[in-house]
């Protein structure tokens, strides 16, 4: 499904309708709560896209520690690199992690093998966090306003809900540390732009790395100026391989085998799990929570 799935459009569809399944991790533009209140189950695919948003989580983490953008630009204008400013190593500095699921987790892997030291905060410690981490240093649980005011990275995996929306705003970025670097692969309405883009101007925020905005497909004009700012179009998933394709994922350290199933291959098995027993795979954690109402 494409588009928005908002309480008046959902209130036009045929009682016929029990079940809405989502190719995609996030699923803010679905009204949860009126599918609820319909008895429509909604599914979503958490797990598919993990890897492939994580890897791009540390692209661009390391674009903007580096500030790629200025000398890729001077170079493609035939300026052998340019004015090209001296950036930062990832080790000795601190990542902070705000969300710890499987894309933050994933993503704390990957960012362990560059020597970073890792904190997070999450609406509540993970459990076990210590089996992804067998021969490194475990990320620590800390609080939130701890997480911004003492972290150099900080790099964005929450969903995005009433809780979250304008999470990062003038406040909060002005108690993170002079020279911060922000990284975005979550949703872009997390973020007020606004104030990024100013302080991206003072110098309070030393470079950004956005795969997402408030806006899209609209950009804040200040961050497509900005030679600080790091910037993809939302292709955190566009890969063939998250896409597409099942795999077998051989987890040796632990001694198991899973296997892993994409997005599209994801949906469609939560559509024959639909049909054939009336559940989903992957519903959505509200629905999971909270009681459905019996469909009309």
């Amino acid at each position: 499904m494409t588009g928005r799935f908002d309480a008046e459009l959902i209130s036009h569809l045929p009682p016929s309708v029990g079940f809405i399944c989502h190719n995609g991790a996030g699923y803010d533009q679905i009204d949860v709560e009126s599918c609820t209140e319909r008895g429509i189950s909604v599914s979503n695919t958490p797990t598919a896209v993990d890897a492939a948003t994580a890897n791009t989580a540390i692209f661009l983490i390391l674009g903007a520690l580096r500030r790629a953008w200025i000398p890729q630009a001077a170079l493609r204008e035939g300026r052998w690199r340019g004015a090209t400013p001296l950036g930062r190593d990832p080790h000795h500095l601190t990542l902070g992690i705000l969300g710890m699921g499987g894309i933050g987790t994933a993503t704390a892997k990957r960012a362990a093998a560059l020597g970073f030291t890792m904190q997070y905060h999450n609406r509540n410690p993970v459990a076990d966090l210590d089996r992804h981490f067998p021969s490194q240093e475990v990320p620590r649980y800390v609080g939130f306003d701890h997480l911004i005011k003492t972290s150099d990275v900080i790099s964005i995996h929450l969903p995005l809900g009433p809780a979250t929306k304008g999470l990062i705003g003038k406040n909060e970025l002005g108690a993170m540390r002079d020279g911060v670097v922000i990284v975005n692969t979550a949703r872009g309405a997390i973020i007020d732009e606004d104030a990024l883009a100013e302080s991206l101007e003072s110098g309070k925020v030393w470079s950004v790395g956005l795969d997402v905005f408030e806006k899209e497909p609209e950009i804040n004009p200040k961050l497509m100026k900005h030679p600080g700012a790091v910037l993809l179009p939302h292709i955190g998933t566009a890969t063939t391989d998250t896409q597409f394709t099942v795999h077998t994922l051989i987890l040796t350290t632990w001694g198991e085998t899973n296997q892993q199933k994409e997005m599209e291959v994801l949906v469609i098995d939560n559509v024959k799990r639909a049909i054939t027993d009336g559940t989903l795979l992957t519903q959505v954690p509200e629905q999971k929570q909270k009681p459905m109402l019996p469909r009309a």
